[in-house]
């Protein structure tokens, strides 16, 4: 808050002083006269105006004023009656005089006048003497209420050091001294009369801040230190200036005033309003150990109204020691560009670098090149003098540029190293000789004409600069003489081969290999022979390419049209009778197994035997132990359990050679040779072998459930700690058949 607030708060307190009663109560007369004059007056009625003062208490009624008519003759003969706003409950006529009564307490604040309407009546006869006339009992107003403040509790805001206002303040006020002020404001009514009513309020009034203090050091000298081998923007430390405004009026910058501000720098940190120096340069110890540093503050903002109080900033001197530390060597120069030309010996010479321990120690300086592991080895440094020298030949084509880093560390400390980078171009030599830019396929027709262009050539070079290269076309020297075609040079690096005769016959010649001479303009200049192949060709009006390609290839193979279409024709008969064979084949297999149902190959294997090897694991098909049943009708069945339940007690010393062996496989063997659905196996099959070299006897179901001769297992018992879950099993369920 400021000025126009606390005026507006002078201007609440008029309002409320105009709302006193002492106001209210001149109000209300100039309000009865108004009435007054403005009153109609009825012909044959006689009163005067009626008040009534408000917040009266009486047991009895009180007197208010009285109505007449010109025609009251005294004699009771007329009767007044009272209607209207509050008659009867607060106002009463008497009938036989007119006299009007306040029976109850009035408020003027909450009604200020009641409007009601008398009427004269003959008692006798109750008609009229008068017409009925309306009048107004006015309430008159005391000074029953005092001053209320309204919109409170109230608060302002001064600038501090404020001039004379509204509130004149008996001296300038320091917000730094004392910020917060209570006054204390009276109003009364009725001033000097009795009976007046007064009301206080308070009022807050606060010394808003403006910027009348300039910002001070809190020493006028500070000292601080730096190492040599700090970094760029290292915090150096920090200073501090005080202001006794607050928020932005605080608000201040610094300032690194001299040559000093090339080497420090100096911020501000907002939030606590320090400086902090940070280094700009890095510092040398053996170059200058101490720094005096000028700092100036200045306040941000300033106000104008101040500027006569003084400047409003202040300076300090700030001592910055460097501190001593053992630093790395230093290049000096911080990268080498070096050149070298291609091509030349190793260990030419290609430059030199250069390093010195800036301590002043001098310690010793070791040189090295930082070798990556992709890179080739191709340059090597003296570690003594910095000497960088090749190791193998440069190629400019292959890397016109190489870029190493060198190292220099400390002997004495190793750990003290630094980086240079050295680039090394590879100036070119003209050492590439002049070649075809493409292959050329050149064709010449039978019919050619003297003179005429047959071919357009150019020519590259791998060599820097082509821009500038130039190149010469000429005919070997060889066959100059003898050539039947010319090279005309068109002295923009391309050139023309053209007809030297008319007349090219295919039978005579098919080829002609022109060696194309191509000179550069290099130093020394360099030359190359390319050889360009002309084929002759047979066209009419132009040159068919392609039929040009299959009569060299043709020429080339020795072959004429003739041998050739004979040899593709042999060709296609052969692949046509090997795709018909292939075809019957395909189809006789597909007749002979038409109506062969589908078989199923499976593998017996048996797991946890402790008997027999790797022959209990051969594979066989298990098809040929199925039968058809009307191949089994046919053949009576024999009673074969005892002997193969004797077979099987006696495999230890029967081997599969045993008669009843031989006979199960004969049937088998008829059975499948009289079968026309199975297939012709020629595998050898092994049926019911239980294996060789087997300590135990077969447990197979084949004998095991034909008789009850041998159903004795008490021998499972003798074959060891592996069986004797199964002996008990078998045990227990002999003694359940018991």
């Amino acid at each position: 808050m400021n000025c126009s607030t606390l005026l507006c708060l002078m201007l609440t307190v008029v309002q409320l002083w105009l709302c006193s009663p002492t106001t209210q109560k001149y109000s209300a007369q100039n309000t009865d006269q108004s009435f007054t004059t403005v009153r109609r007056v009825k012909r044959g009625w006689i009163w005067e105006p009626l008040f009534v003062t408000e917040e009266q208490t009486s047991r009895m009624p009180v007197y208010v004023g009285q109505l007449k008519s010109d025609l009251d003759k005294q004699d009771g003969n007329l009767q007044y009656i009272l209607t209207g706003e509050g008659a009867g409950s607060i106002f009463i006529i008497d009938e036989y005089n007119g006299k009007i009564y306040v029976i109850q307490k009035v408020d003027r604040e909450e009604k200020p006048f009641y409007i009601l309407r008398a009427q004269a009546l003959n008692r006798n006869t109750h008609l009229p003497v008068e017409p009925e006339s309306e009048f107004i009992i006015k309430v008159r107003d005391i000074n029953d209420h005092e001053p209320q403040f309204l919109d409170g509790p109230y608060v302002a805001t001064v600038p501090e050091m404020s001039p004379e206002g509204v509130i004149r303040m008996a001296s300038q006020m320091d917000r730094e001294t004392k910020d917060q002020y209570l006054v204390i404001i009276q109003a009364k009514d009725m001033v000097g009369q009795a009976g007046a009513f007064s009301a206080t309020a308070t009022v807050t009034i606060n010394l808003s801040d403006m910027n009348d203090n300039p910002p001070k050091f809190i020493e006028r000298l500070y000292y601080l230190n730096v190492s040599e081998d700090a970094p760029v923007g290292t915090t150096v430390g920090k200073i501090m200036a005080e202001d006794s405004d607050i928020g932005e009026n605080a608000a201040m910058n610094y300032f690194i005033e001299g040559d000093s501000s090339d080497i420090f720098g100096i911020i501000t940190d907002n939030e606590t309003q320090e400086g902090i120096i940070l280094l700009k340069k890095r510092v040398d110890y053996e170059s200058k150990r101490r720094h005096s540093v000028s700092v100036k503050v200045v306040n941000r903002y300033i106000d104008d109204n101040f500027l006569k109080e003084g400047p409003f900033e202040d300076t300090t001197t700030v001592k910055i020691s460097v501190q001593d530390a053992d630093e790395p060597p230093v290049f000096n120069l911080e990268n080498y560009v070096m050149e070298i030309a291609e091509g030349v010996a190793n260990g030419s010479l290609v430059g030199v670098v250069s390093a010195r321990d800036p301590d002043n120690v001098n310690s010793p300086v070791r040189y090295s090149i930082v070798q990556g592991i992709h890179l080739k080895r191709l340059f090597s440094i003296n570690e003594h003098n910095g000497t960088i020298i090749t190791t193998e030949p440069l190629d400019r084509e292959i890397a016109s540029w190489h870029n190493i880093t060198v190292t220099a560390t400390e002997t004495r400390n190793p750990e003290k190293i630094s980086e240079a980078y050295v680039y090394i171009q590879v100036l070119d030599v003209n050492d590439h000789a002049p070649e075809f830019a493409k292959f050329y396929e050149t064709f010449v027709c039978e019919n050619a004409v003297s003179n005429q262009l047959i071919q357009s050539i150019s020519a590259v070079d791998k060599d820097d600069s082509e821009e500038s290269h130039h190149f010469y076309f000429s005919l070997a020297q060889e066959s100059t003489n003898n050539s039947r075609f010319t090279v005309k040079d068109n002295q923009d690096n391309t050139a023309g081969i053209f007809t030297a005769k008319s007349g090219f016959s295919r039978q005579e010649q098919f080829y002609f290999y022109l060696p194309i001479l191509i000179l550069d303009n290099g130093s020394p200049p360099l030359t190359s022979t390319n050889t360009l192949t002309v084929t002759v060709c047979d066209c009419d009006t132009k040159v068919n390419t392609f039929y040009c390609r299959y009569g060299a290839f043709m020429y080339s193979m020795g072959l004429s049209t003739e041998a050739l279409v004979a040899v593709l024709a042999c060709i296609l008969i052969f692949l046509v009778f090997f795709l018909a064979i292939i075809a019957i084949r395909q189809q006789r297999k597909k007749s002979l197994f038409s109506e062969k149902v589908e078989e199923f190959r499976e593998n017996i294997v048996r797991y946890d035997d402790e008997g027999g090897g790797e022959e209990d694991t051969e594979a066989f098909d298990i098809s040929a132990l199925r039968t058809r049943t009307v191949m089994r009708t046919c053949k009576p069945r024999k009673n074969i359990t005892t002997e193969i339940h004797s077979l099987y007690r006696q495999s230890l010393q029967v081997g599969p050679d045993s008669a009843i062996f031989r006979q199960f496989i004969s049937e088998k063997l008829e059975e499948a040779n009289t079968d026309p659905s199975a297939p012709p196996y020629d595998s050898l099959q092994r049926y019911a072998f239980e294996g060789t070299g087997s300590l135990a006897g077969s447990l197979s179901s084949l004998g095991s459930d034909m008789s009850d001769v041998d159903q004795n297992y008490d021998y499972l018992s003798d074959w060891g700690p592996h069986f004797k879950q199964l002996a008990g099993m078998y045990a227990s369920h002999m003694s359940v058949r018991d």
